[in-house]
């Protein structure tokens, strides 16, 4: 826009030397030939033929001296095909300065001074335009840059958070196993032994009710380290660690999309059948690859595990298979295996407690 705006003021120095014209015909062809030429040379700015419409317009000035006026036009556009030579054949007009009015060729002299000046000020400008978007893309880029490693970062900040606490909760467990839990089955044992030494009748029920205070006591401390130690578990992790112990020569995908939410009897039976396929698949697969998917859906659990190759040593009776359907059934799950020539396929299910 900035371009065409400098042309409209160019052309109306060229239109004020046209004027001096002796003939009307000829300075109306000249700037209505003018404008198309510098028209088409903007367009194909850049192109060969921008350079040829310039150099042919200046030839025919050597024709039509009157045509000279329109030369600062011209000048405007070689210095934007960084051709400035390509005006020189209007020099011829030299020769014939008798067909040319001394106000024409001073003001097209002027104007080619003041398309120089413009040319210089709007490249400069553009110039300046193109750093600066450079220089806001950079930044921008610079800044999505940032904001993904601040969002890694934060991301890998609440996973040091939650993996201390999951530490915490087995260390908690651990405590209480080890400190209450052995207390109390001391204190169990004595209660036990006081009911059998005991020889007053009126004891008799006080002690019954202690034993089964503390047997309740018990088994509630019991229960609470197992859901414990069951939130505990990072399945995500637990699988990336029977991933890392499979053999080189299998390459390993993991695709998990899940919540943190999943409850402990989910979690043990999805990583033990995660180890169990993946020892089959070591043991009886020729295939390189090995593809496990877990997804937590609305309503159910899933868990797929595909290995590429000739699966046909595995036997469907095998112990393997029925440890990984005893784990499904104890969750109530479903499991169905698939073998193929092209590879083993393990696929269980379970619904969610709702």
């Amino acid at each position: 826009m900035n371009r065409l705006i400098d042309k409209l003021a160019i052309m109306l120095i060229c239109f004020i030397g046209f004027g001096f014209s002796e003939n009307f015909l000829t300075p109306v062809v000249g700037f209505l030939v003018s404008a198309t030429v510098s028209a088409a040379a903007q367009m194909f700015t850049g192109k060969k033929i921008s350079a040829v419409l310039i150099f042919a317009y200046s030839a025919l000035c050597g024709i039509f001296p009157a045509f000279f006026c329109a030369i600062p036009l011209m000048l405007y556009d070689a210095l934007w095909e960084k051709k400035y030579w390509l005006i020189l054949p209007a020099i011829t007009v030299l020769f014939q300065l008798d067909k040319l009015a001394e106000h024409q060729f001073i003001i097209s002299a002027v104007g080619m001074i003041v398309s120089i000046i413009i040319y210089m000020r709007v490249s400069k400008l553009e110039e300046t335009v193109r750093i600066l978007t450079s220089l806001r893309d950079e930044i921008t880029e610079k800044n999505i840059r940032l904001s993904d490693k601040n969002q890694r970062l934060a991301e890998a900040q609440d996973n040091e958070i939650y993996l201390a606490a999951l530490r915490e909760r087995n260390r908690i467990a651990r405590e209480i196993h080890d400190n209450v839990g052995h207390m109390l089955t001391r204190s169990l044992l004595q209660s036990g032994a006081l009911i059998i030494l005991n020889k007053d009748e009126n004891l008799k029920e006080p002690l019954e009710s202690l034993k089964n205070t503390l047997d309740s006591a018990m088994n509630g401390i019991r229960e609470s380290v197992h859901d414990i130690r069951d939130d505990s578990i990072d399945l995500k992790k637990v699988i990336e660690e029977s991933i890392s112990s499979v053999d080189e020569r299998f390459h390993v995908e993991l695709d998990y999309d899940a919540g943190q939410n999943i409850p402990g009897k989910i979690k043990l039976c999805a990583a033990g059948i995660v180890k169990e396929g993946l020892s089959n698949a070591v043991k009886h697969s020729s295939g390189n690859r090995i593809s496990i998917i877990f997804r937590e859906h609305p309503t159910f659990y899933q868990l797929m595990i595909e290995d590429n190759g000739n699966c046909k040593n595995i036997s469907e009776n095998g112990m393997g298979l029925k440890n990984m359907e005893e784990r499904a059934d104890s969750v109530g799950g479903r499991i169905s295996f698939t073998p193929s020539e092209n590879g083993f396929r393990i696929f269980m299910s379970a619904r969610k407690e709702l």
